[in-house]
């Protein structure tokens, strides 16, 4: 039989077991940033610019607007939202914005994802797909 909480009573119980399975504790604030993270991430816009910036070091927000087939307006505003969550950052030259993928803080995304699970049990399974996270710690 398989046991089902809603968040409330989950955090009223003792939330160390659930149906014999060591669950451990999740800090609200933790959560929190997940969720902000994840939602920016949701967007095909926001998701299609941190794609094009995974493949060449840094792009010009006109390079953006044409690889998109968007306005300079509509491609600032995901770039500022993505700015904002310190995911891309920006170097000017003259009047011009490049930007550029934060690696780091990807790499805080999957810390908080992976927070207190084994390095041998760190993976998510997807169907025929697995994310696995192996931290490059020196």
């Amino acid at each position: 039989m398989i046991s089902t909480m809603n968040p409330r009573e989950a955090k009223d119980s003792d939330s160390s077991a659930v149906a014999g399975v060591s669950v451990p504790d999740v800090p609200e604030a933790m959560v929190k940033d997940l969720v902000k993270v994840f939602k920016l991430l949701s967007d095909d816009t926001r998701m299609h610019i941190l794609l094009f910036l995974t493949r060449t070091p840094e792009l010009h927000v006109r390079a953006l607007c044409e690889m998109l087939g968007q306005s300079q307006p509509a491609v600032s505003h995901h770039l500022a939202l993505l700015k904002a969550a310190e995911i891309i950052e920006l170097r000017r030259e003259g009047k011009h914005n490049y930007y550029r993928l934060v690696p780091q803080r990807f790499q805080q995304v999957l810390d908080l994802v992976f927070d207190g699970t084994p390095a041998d049990k760190r993976r998510i399974r997807f169907e025929d797909y697995v994310l696995s996270y192996s931290p490059q710690r020196g």
